[in-house]
Formats: structure tokens, sequence, C-alpha cells
């Protein structure tokens, strides 16, 4: 896979915020058969001048959601929270 297959976007939320922040982590959300070494891999093509410290992954199931008789499930994601070097940072547009 190529580094932009595997690394889909950037999540925007208040904790991916506060997590910059406070310990340099960031949020993406990932290809669900991606490992952390792929995840690592990724980040450092993509952005050459950022040294990884470490990633952790998790998946998180689809929900089933309801709209009157009709019924729906989003989808299944995969996230990977992937710490930087301290003085590093990665511009992702906020």
């Amino acid at each position: 896979m190529e580094a932009h297959e595997i690394i889909k976007r950037p999540l925007h939320t208040e904790k991916s915020v506060v997590d910059i922040q406070e310990t340099n982590t960031y949020h993406f959300e990932v290809d669900r058969k991606a490992n952390k070494a792929w995840v690592r891999n990724a980040i450092e093509t993509l952005y050459p001048e950022v040294k990884v410290v470490s990633v952790r992954t998790m998946r998180t199931p689809g929900k089933i959601r309801r709209r009157g008789w009709m019924r729906g499930k989003t989808p299944e994601v995969k996230k990977a929270l992937v710490t930087i070097r301290s003085g590093d940072s990665i511009d992702i547009g906020y």
C-alpha cells in the first residue's frame, strides 16, 4: 500500500486538538488493514521532517442508526494516535 492510501485523513475533534497541544499526539483515520509499522512508515514518508515516537491504533465498530422505520449502519473506522518527537509539528490545516 502507498502512504496516501494508508493515511486517509486527520481527525479534527476537541480531544485531538488538546492532544496536539499537550502531548504532541496527532489523530488520523487509517485504512482498516494497516498495522502500526505501516502507519509509522506512512507518516514519516508523507512528512519527512517528522520523527514518529509511538503509534497507537484502535478500531471503532459501526453503530446502527435509525431514521423512522429505516435502519442503517455507520462504517467501521480504524484510528491511529501518532506521537511525534517534541519540537516537530505537522501542518494539517488547523
